[in-house]
């Protein structure tokens, strides 16, 4: 079984966001001032891969309207992890979330999350031989 420090899993997936991961209808919002823009749906999924646990599903609010869904991760004795709450604005608030059951399959943003598991997990791989070779 392999073993990852959460600091080696929270820099492998920083580093591994881009325009080309978040969600498609939102690309031209995604900028490097924001990488975490528009990433929380695959980076749940990645995390869950990791991690295991919960999908939790919040709602995004401006002015008291709905504009979009917010996804993080709820691990065993109420620990959440949300690597991307920084992606928003003053005025987007967050509110709510429920466990949603992950898909048997990933249909919508399967690409983007492919991608980004991909690099996340060269990323740890990387970390983990740096490990080692420190180590020796």
């Amino acid at each position: 079984m392999t073993y990852w420090l959460l600091t080696d899993i929270e820099q492998a997936v920083r580093a591994s966001w881009g325009a080309d991961t978040c969600t498609p209808e939102y690309r031209d919002r995604w900028t490097p001032d924001n990488p975490a823009r528009d990433q929380c749906g695959v980076t749940a999924m990645v995390l869950n891969d990791l991690l295991g646990g919960e999908l939790i599903r919040g709602m995004v609010h401006v002015d008291g309207e709905q504009t979009d869904f917010h996804w993080w991760n709820r691990l065993g004795m109420g620990v959440e992890i949300d690597l991307t709450r920084e992606q928003f604005a003053p005025e987007e608030i967050v509110s709510g979330g429920v466990v949603i059951p992950r898909p048997a399959e990933i249909v919508r943003l399967r690409a983007e999350y492919e991608l980004l598991r991909e690099r996340v997990l060269a990323r740890l791989d990387e970390a983990r031989e740096r490990r080692a070779v420190v180590a020796v």
